[in-house]
């Protein structure tokens, strides 16, 4: 079975993600604003002051202070604001930030951003996680997260412009603390967490990572959890929200994108991960990658030199 630690580390090894900057500045007045609609995860970081965050189906809004932050992996209806009140948070306007200035004693500083997860493995592992997510400042439980933030405010105090460069990476290295943090302490995490913690499923997820190249069938894969087909097939579905097909195909593309970085060739690497022809390889790694396995070797023999 897959020890916590090594779930943890894999998981997050397993997490392809990047970070694009799209505010940093401070609101003052009264303003509101929201990433809804765009369909893609958002992170909000609070740099400076106090501002409140509403869930649309929430009665209660939450307040945000210096040092808090909230990842929003999902795309619903939410305002940040500097309104307590859910109606005026949503009737002021959205108005431009100002630059940052650390001497100020009202509004609200804020890095906002964008976060992209690579399809496949990553969006099974994001799934999994509640729809948001909010650090608090003061958590006993993430204080190694707390040392990135302080890098984060340190570099927007900086007398000249932050680095977006630096903030980007800060942003992505503090979520995989985020996630951590959830992996170990949140029990109610569904997707590849539920079945490495599942005493039935975390020796056959053990399995399917070391050995993808095997002829894994559903039956196959219900002997080694001692369980019926017809069992095993709702159990793992009710666990990951995802058939055992689709768990066992997104293992098989990551290894084969991770031999193919390596230089491996579209030959070596279709036997490695489970596929008699390169032709049904190649209509795999399409469909889950966007572009042909030969194609994705050279873009990263092209990207290393």
């Amino acid at each position: 079975m897959i020890s916590s630690r090594l779930l943890m580390d894999w998981l997050l090894e397993s997490l392809e993600l990047e970070a694009n900057l799209f505010h940093v500045g401070r609101y003052c007045g009264d303003w509101h604003a929201n990433t809804s609609e765009i369909t893609r995860s958002s992170f909000h970081l609070v740099v400076q002051g106090q501002c409140w965050l509403h869930v649309h189906g929430q009665a209660h809004p939450y307040a945000l202070s210096a040092g808090d932050a909230v990842f929003m992996l999902r795309d619903f209806k939410y305002w940040l604001s500097n309104s307590e009140n859910a109606q005026n948070a949503q009737r002021f306007p959205a108005i431009d930030m100002v630059p940052l200035d650390s001497g100020a004693e009202n509004g609200v500083g804020l890095v906002c951003g964008f976060f992209h997860f690579k399809t496949g493995l990553s969006s099974m592992i994001i799934d999994g996680l509640p729809d948001w997510i909010i650090l608090r400042a003061d958590e006993p439980s993430v204080q190694a997260a707390r040392v990135i933030f302080e890098l984060i405010l340190q570099e927007c105090e900086r007398p000249s412009a932050p680095s977006s460069l630096l903030l980007e990476r800060l942003s992505h290295l503090l979520f995989l603390y985020v996630l951590r943090q959830q992996i170990a302490d949140n029990h109610e995490l569904g997707g590849l967490v539920a079945l490495a913690r599942h005493p039935s499923f975390a020796p056959l997820l053990d399995q399917l990572i070391k050995q993808p190249q095997a002829a894994w069938s559903l039956d196959t894969m219900a002997t080694v959890t001692g369980l019926s087909r017809s069992a095993f097939f709702k159990r793992f579905t009710d666990l990951a929200h995802q058939s055992p097909g689709q768990v066992l195909l997104a293992l098989r593309i990551r290894h084969a994108c991770q031999l193919l970085k390596s230089n491996h060739t579209v030959e070596a690497v279709c036997p490695a991960v489970g596929y008699q022809s390169i032709s049904a390889f190649t209509r795999a790694f399409v469909k889950s990658v966007g572009m042909q396995p030969g194609a994705f070797r050279k873009k990263h023999q092209a990207s290393e030199r």
